[in-house]
């Protein structure tokens, strides 16, 4: 258990560490602060283009994150042999390849958390539908706060304590959007004590669960492809995956009463639909946690079945 914990909290703060981490962390947030300027001229309901925006970058940013990470943490140690180092210690590569789908899945769980506040400041802002319509200034003024207090703060560390930039900016990011959230969930957007009146919806935090369930399937693939190729094979195979996951009802489930290949393929890839839940939220449908819950298990089967595979390919890989 001491092997497990100390090479997964080490391939976390180095995934913490790496640039395109920040990178995505930056571009996700970039743009969770302009959805809401980028969907006011859709020809449907504003308001819900905004929202599906916004959970599709939520669940980008967490699959673009585990493939990097992935590729980080296993395929680079083994293209530059330093995995003898570990392997030899002794550490069984069970344990070494399950502690690494724990560092980064603890990355990934960081950067889904700060960018799920994102996505809730952007969704409790709203869209300027009408000329009538004005800014929420309390979500502005939270936000420019959170962003301003972490760089302030990072930057003291940094040139004090020589503390790395990026992974101090993002922990104390997540801390102060957390205080920053809080106060919006108890004042209204005219500054007053009114958490019935907060415009943050548990069914937002609900679909924010669920798309981080399914992108620990595609963390544990991550994890899987990158124990044997390289970075572009692990790129293509988990983007292929996602793809064929979000349309599986209708490449494969039509198909799977009739055909045998289908009903193969229907029980094999991951159904990622189930974890897509922005039209239920829009419809006004709730999500009971029964849901959540049966949604939990499947995540749960497809994540240790993967990870099943990939100890069993991991096994016979030469890594001297």
């Amino acid at each position: 258990m001491n092997k497990l914990l100390t090479i997964a909290a080490n391939t976390f703060t180095e995934t913490l560490r790496q640039p395109v981490y920040a990178v995505i962390i930056v571009a996700s947030l970039m743009l969770f602060l302009l959805a809401p300027a980028l969907t006011m001229y859709s020809l449907d309901d504003d308001n819900k283009f905004l929202r599906e925006i916004s959970l599709s970058t939520l669940f980008l940013t967490s699959l673009f994150i585990s493939i990097f990470a992935a590729s980080g943490a296993v395929a680079e140690e083994i293209g530059n042999k330093t995995i003898t180092t570990v392997v030899t210690k002794p550490v069984q590569r069970p344990i070494f390849l399950l502690a690494k789908f724990l560092g980064v899945a603890g990355a990934v769980a960081l950067a889904h958390y700060l960018c799920t506040i994102a996505y809730l400041m952007a969704i409790r802002h709203g869209v300027m539908e009408t000329v009538n319509d004005t800014f929420d200034w309390s979500v502005i003024s939270i936000a420019a706060g959170v962003l301003l207090l972490t760089l302030l703060i990072t930057a003291f560390f940094n040139y004090f304590y020589d503390w790395q930039f990026s992974s101090t900016a993002i922990k104390l990011g997540a801390v102060f959007a957390s205080m920053g959230i809080l106060f919006l969930a108890f004042f209204d957007r005219n500054w007053k004590f009114d958490p019935a009146g907060d415009g943050i919806h548990l069914m937002d935090i609900y679909a924010s669960v669920l798309l981080f369930m399914g992108a620990l399937v595609i963390t544990a693939l991550a994890i899987a492809l990158s124990s044997r190729f390289n970075v572009v094979v692990t790129l293509a195979g988990c983007v292929g995956l996602f793809m064929l996951g979000l349309i599986s009802d209708y490449t494969f489930g039509r198909f799977a009463d009739s055909h045998l290949w289908a009903d193969i393929a229907y029980h094999i890839v991951p159904n990622l639909q189930v974890f897509w839940v922005s039209d239920a939220i829009y419809e006004g449908s709730k999500i009971p946690a029964r849901y959540i819950f049966i949604s939990g298990l499947y995540a749960l089967c497809y994540t240790t079945g993967i990870l099943s595979i990939a100890v069993a390919l991991f096994q016979r890989r030469q890594v001297g």
